[in-house]
């Protein structure tokens, strides 16, 4: 099976080298595309050579906004991707994948919206103390705020409205999960969730970028069905799925990620995350040869 590969990126992390590595070992002839350097006419007549020769290519940028308009426009011009756009526009927007998420009837924290700091602070109470407030866009733990009172509340709307950008314009409240020191990155490709990941912290905030310990989390039927309707309602392919553990309702899923990062859990679960990565891409190729 003869398969053209592009890999779009932006910079070379260890999760690239590592599925770089798979697909050498495989015989997988690929070329990296360069998010920073790569040029995406909107036109087809001026499509450069270089993406036309290809039949899949790969994302892996680190930009969110920068993936979300190449696969926009990959796929006005018939361009296969992982993931496809539609998949990466409702991950990568915090209300977009809790709006999903409901659709679906998957269990997922009580979350609010409101458009002005007076609107903000009304649903902060409406939700009771202590609530987390989140960017709409964003990954690595970043910019998210426990209020645990009125006077927090307060200063971070404050805050947030004189920053002033679109973002932060918009207020997304979700209620705070008193989880066990720890929350569940489930990883699912395609129609199976391959392995998943404690991550324990101190903190609140247990993102392994922001010094979460990663631990091997079993995949339990529970576990697993929730995985995969998660990753049903958000359009599937290759995706991350976080996940927060309540004393009364169980597992609710928290976000989904659409660029997955698993550097930390290939040792710890015992899976070649990479791997999978390669299968998946191989099988995408076929169906396109069938």
């Amino acid at each position: 099976m003869s398969l053209r590969l592009g890999i779009l990126h932006s910079r070379i992390r260890q999760e690239e080298k590592l599925i770089l590595a798979a697909l050498k070992q495989r015989g997988v002839l690929f070329d990296m595309i360069d998010d920073r350097q790569v040029i995406f006419p909107m036109r087809s007549t001026a499509l450069p050579s270089q993406l036309l020769a290809y039949d899949l290519i790969l994302e892996r940028c680190t930009n969110h906004s920068r993936a979300l308009y190449a696969l926009r426009i990959l796929a006005d011009h018939g361009i296969e991707t992982i993931n496809r756009f539609e998949t990466a526009s409702v991950c990568g927007d915090k209300l977009l994948t809790t709006s999903a998420l409901n659709r679906a009837n998957v269990r997922c924290p009580r979350t609010v919206v409101a458009f002005t700091p007076e609107s903000a602070l009304q649903a902060i109470e409406v939700l009771g103390y202590p609530v987390v407030l989140k960017p709409g866009v964003g990954s690595w733990g970043r910019l998210l705020a426990k209020v645990n009172d009125r006077e927090a509340a307060e200063a971070i709307l404050e805050h947030k409205q004189v920053l002033g950008t679109y973002h932060h314009s918009i207020f997304y409240i979700q209620e705070h999960i008193a989880k066990p020191q720890r929350d569940i990155r489930a990883f699912v490709i395609g129609d199976e969730t391959v392995c998943a990941i404690y991550r324990r912290s101190d903190h609140w905030i247990t993102n392994t970028a922001r010094g979460g310990r990663a631990e091997n989390c079993p995949i339990t039927p529970e576990l697993n069905d929730l995985c995969l309707a998660a990753a049903r309602a958000v359009g599937g392919g290759i995706l991350g799925i976080d996940i927060l553990e309540d004393a009364d309702r169980g597992y609710l899923v928290n976000e989904v990620n659409y660029t997955i990062e698993f550097r930390n859990s290939i040792d710890t679960t015992g899976v070649n995350i990479a791997e999978r990565v390669v299968d998946y891409i191989q099988e995408a190729a076929r169906r396109k040869t069938t």
